[in-house]
């Protein structure tokens, strides 16, 4: 999508001005909110929203089709739902977020897609057999991970694929569950402008892997 923007992207600042232009031609308004949680106690992470770049890659692991059903787990403000809706993906995308005043937002905007929902509350009170791809961009703590894997492991009867990046390695979880297949990994750190140079988006190489679940056929 043509965002308007004639110079190359430079440094940062540019990038995160480009992504904004994004935002405002999809949403109306900016996504770019990286507020402190009010939420640690209950192992939230502040938001952080993705930059497109990285979601055109991750978004290379799904295969959306007609019967997919999204959901990105702490959506924040909505990027990835953002994403979801500029690109035309078949199927459905769900945000869920701890956070109502976040929440808000991208309840606000988002009414515009018909197929695109937004969930005030936490994933672990969801009906996860209900969603065959997950999006997870380091939304919560390593123990309510393991609570969201375990849910996943009891809920859905169906083969799933998880994108899930983080800088802090704890996809490592995932290694050894029954069911679950490594598809792909990698780490994220800069974007490549088109000039061929790298800019810093992350402090941090952001490691991603992508998993399949064969879906528990006992799950109710």
């Amino acid at each position: 999508m043509a965002t308007g923007r004639q110079r190359p992207i430079a440094n940062l600042d540019d990038l995160i001005a480009h992504d904004t232009e994004i935002d405002l031609a999809t949403c109306g308004v900016s996504l770019v909110d990286e507020r402190e949680t009010r939420f640690m106690v209950q192992g939230a992470h502040d938001a952080s929203p993705t930059f497109y770049f990285v979601l055109e890659e991750l978004f290379r692991h799904f295969d959306f089709n007609e019967h997919s059903h999204l959901l990105d787990v702490g959506c924040s403000s909505g990027r990835v739902l953002a994403h979801f809706a500029r690109m035309g993906y078949k199927g459905q995308a769900t945000g869920v977020e701890l956070d109502p005043d976040l929440a808000s937002i991208a309840a606000d905007w988002s009414q515009r897609y018909p197929n695109i929902h937004v969930i005030q509350g936490s994933a672990l009170d969801l009906d996860l057999n209900r969603y065959t791809d997950f999006y997870l961009f380091n939304p919560f703590a390593p123990w309510v991970l393991q609570k969201f894997l375990t849910a996943l492991e009891q809920t859905v009867s169906h083969p799933i694929t998880v994108v899930h990046m983080a800088d802090n390695g704890d996809t490592w979880q995932y290694v050894g569950r029954r069911g679950w297949t490594e598809q792909a990994s990698g780490e994220i750190e800069s974007y490549r402008n088109t000039r061929g140079y790298p800019i810093k988006a992350y402090d941090n190489p952001q490691h991603y892997s992508v998993w399949q679940y064969s879906g528990n056929e006992y799950a109710l």
